[in-house]
C-alpha cells in the first residue's frame, strides 16, 4: 500500500460551526464508529439537541469560556491534540506529561463575516464576526494533515461520511491532503474579506501587498479560444444576474455581458438599449418607448448586431421578443422577462437568456494581470453633468445638442480607445472604434453612418480623447456634424477651436478623458 493510502483511525473529533445544518447524518457515522465528540456553545447545545453525545470544550479543556465566549478553543489541550506528531516520541511525551490526547477530526466553519457585513455596517458588530479560535484550529488541523482530518463546510459531510464507511472509521492521506488544500484555501479566503473590509473602511485603496479573493461559479468550456482555459469566480457564492434559458455562457459571452451591462446601466433607467458585439457597442438608444429603443439601437449596425447581445434596461415584453426573435442573438438581457416574451424566446434552444434585475454596477477595481504582475485601477464610472463640460465655440450648442453630446460621451468611454461616436436624437449613428488612428476611426463612424444608419440631421459626434490635429473633427464637419465634443489637452486645441467657429460648429471640451484600451 503506497504512503497516499495510509489510513488514520479517527477517534476523537473536534466540532465547531456556525453553519448547523445536516449535522444528523454525520453524527450518526460517528457513532457507529464511536467518536468521541468534543464541542463548544450553541453547536454543543445543537448535537445534545440532536440527542448524541457531547463533551463540551470548557469541560474538557477544565477552562472556561472567557471574555464573552471570545476564548474557548484557544487551549493548549485542544491544539497540542490537533498539531502532535502521533509518531514523533519527543510529541507523544509531552503529551502524556500534561494529560493531553489527541484529537482527529476538526470539523469547523467560521462565524459569517461576509453576511454580516452584508447585513449591517455597524463596525462593533462587524468586528465580533471576525473568528479567531475556529481559523486557528482549521490551520492547525490543515498543517497536521498527515495525522488529521479538517472539514470546512457541511458540503463536505456526504463525502466524509463515505470516506469513513469505506476505511470502516479511518480516512486516506490523499483525502487528509485534499481537504487540508481546501482548509488554507478557505482560512486565505476568509482573511483576504477580513482584509478587504480594513481597506475600505481606512481608505487604503493601494495597500503594500493586494489580495484578490472569490468563489469558483463555474468552470468555463473555454476561454476566448477553444485552446484556452477559463472559469468565472464571483465575491459572492452567486452572481447578480441569472440565467433563465440556454446553454451555457462562454468567456467570451460573459466579457460581453459585462460590457453591454456595464453601458446598460449607465444609461437612464426604463429606456436603454444596448447592442454589443466583441465588446465594443454597435448600437445605442434611449427612448422612453422600449420597442422604439431597441429598433433604434439595431439602426445603427444591424450586421454587427448579428451574432450580437442585446442589453434592455427595462423588463421585455411579447412586442419586443417578436422583434428580438428576428435576428440571431447569442444573449439577451434584460430587466426580468413576462411570461409570454419568455415563450417566444425560449423556442430558440441555444439563446441565452439573463435576468439582470439585481445587477448592480458598483464595481469599483478593474484587474488585468499578465504573468506575475497585476495592473489596477478605478473603474470609469464618473456620472456626468453640464459642469463636466466648457463650450469654447462661438456658437453654443442647443439643449437638444448638448443632451445628445453628453450621450455620445457616455457611450464613446465604453467604445474601445481610439473612439469616435456619432449620434442624433440620443441614438447612436455611427460608431468607430478601436483604431491607431483616430482619423481612421472617424472615417469608420462616418461610413456606417452613411452605409447603416443613413442619419443624416441633427448629428453630433463625441471623441473619447482630444484631436491631435484638425483633419478629424473636418471629417466630421464634412459628414453633416453640427456639434462636437471632445477633452482638451492638444496642442493644436487652438486650431481646432478656429475650425469650429470656422464652420459655425458647436464645440464642446470635456473635463475627463476616457480611454478604453
Amino acid at each position: 500500500m503506497g504512503n497516499n493510502k495510509i489510513t488514520m483511525k479517527i477517534k476523537t473529533a473536534l466540532i465547531s460551526v456556525s453553519d448547523k445544518k445536516n449535522l444528523k447524518p454525520l453524527l450518526s457515522v460517528l457513532k457507529k464508529n464511536k467518536v468521541k465528540i468534543i464541542s463548544s456553545g450553541g453547536t454543543f447545545k445543537e448535537i445534545k439537541k440532536l440527542k448524541f453525545n457531547c463533551i463540551e470544550v470548557s469541560k474538557f479543556t477544565n477552562s472556561p469560556e472567557i471574555l464573552e465566549g471570545r476564548v474557548k478553543t484557544l487551549h493548549p489541550k485542544i491544539h497540542a491534540g490537533i498539531l502532535n506528531k502521533r509518531y514523533r516520541k519527543s510529541h507523544l511525551k509531552d503529551l502524556k506529561i500534561n494529560h493531553f490526547e489527541n484529537i482527529d477530526l476538526v470539523i469547523v466553519n467560521f462565524y459569517p463575516f461576509e453576511n454580516t457585513l452584508r447585513k449591517t455596517n455597524n463596525h462593533n458588530k462587524i468586528i465580533e464576526n471576525i473568528d479567531v479560535g475556529g481559523p486557528t484550529m482549521v490551520r492547525s488541523a490543515a498543517k497536521n494533515y498527515k495525522d488529521v482530518t479538517v472539514i470546512t463546510s457541511s458540503e463536505q459531510y456526504a463525502e466524509l461520511i463515505d470516506e469513513l464507511n469505506k476505511h470502516k472509521g479511518s480516512t486516506s492521506l490523499d483525502f487528509r491532503k485534499k481537504l487540508s488544500r481546501i482548509a488554507f484555501t478557505e482560512t486565505a479566503y476568509y482573511d483576504s474579506v477580513i482584509s478587504d473590509y480594513f481597506n475600505t473602511i481606512t481608505n487604503t485603496k493601494f495597500p503594500q501587498k493586494k489580495v484578490l479573493y472569490g468563489n469558483l461559479i463555474e468552470t468555463l468550456r473555454y476561454g476566448e479560444n477553444p485552446h484556452q482555459e477559463s472559469g468565472i469566480y464571483s465575491k459572492r457564492t452567486e452572481m447578480d444576474i441569472k440565467q433563465v434559458h440556454g446553454k451555457q455562457l462562454s468567456y467570451n459571452n460573459y466579457n460581453d455581458i459585462f460590457a453591454a451591462l456595464t453601458i446598460s446601466k449607465s444609461l437612464p433607467k426604463n429606456t436603454g438599449t444596448v447592442i454589443v458585439k466583441h465588446a465594443n457597442p454597435c448600437g445605442v438608444s434611449i427612448k422612453k418607448k422600449h420597442l422604439e429603443s431597441y429598433k433604434s439601437a439595431l439602426s445603427c449596425d444591424p450586421i454587427s448586431a448579428f451574432g450580437g447581445i442585446v442589453s434592455c434596461n427595462f423588463k421585455i415584453t411579447k412586442r419586443i421578443a417578436l422583434e428580438l426573435s428576428k435576428i440571431f442573438l447569442e444573449v439577451i438581457i434584460a430587466n426580468d422577462f413576462d411570461s409570454s416574451a419568455l415563450k417566444i424566446l425560449k423556442k430558440k434552444k441555444n439563446l441565452r437568456l439573463i435576468n439582470a434585475s439585481n445587477y448592480i454596477n458598483n464595481h469599483n477595481w478593474k484587474h488585468t494581470s499578465e504573468g506575475n504582475e497585476m495592473l489596477i485601477q478605478s473603474e470609469d464610472h464618473k456620472k456626468f453633468t453640464t459642469k463636466d463640460f466648457k463650450i469654447v465655440s462661438k456658437r453654443k450648442p442647443s439643449s437638444k445638442e448638448m443632451k445628445n453630446l453628453m450621450f455620445a460621451f457616455n457611450v464613446c468611454r465604453y467604445v474601445k480607445s481610439n473612439a469616435i461616436v456619432i449620434a442624433a436624437n440620443e441614438t447612436t449613428a455611427g460608431i468607430g472604434s478601436g483604431q491607431p488612428s483616430r482619423l481612421d476611426s472617424c472615417k469608420i463612424a462616418i461610413d456606417k453612418m452613411k452605409k447603416i444608419s443613413k442619419i443624416d440631421s441633427n448629428l453630433v459626434a463625441a471623441s473619447d480623447a482630444f484631436f491631435p490635429f484638425v483633419d478629424g473633427i473636418e471629417k466630421l464637419v464634412q459628414s453633416g456634424v453640427q456639434a462636437v465634443v471632445q477633452p482638451s489637452g492638444s496642442i493644436k486645441d487652438k486650431d481646432i477651436i478656429k475650425f469650429a467657429n470656422e464652420t459655425d460648429t458647436a464645440l464642446v471640451f470635456a473635463k475627463t478623458r476616457h480611454f478604453r484600451h
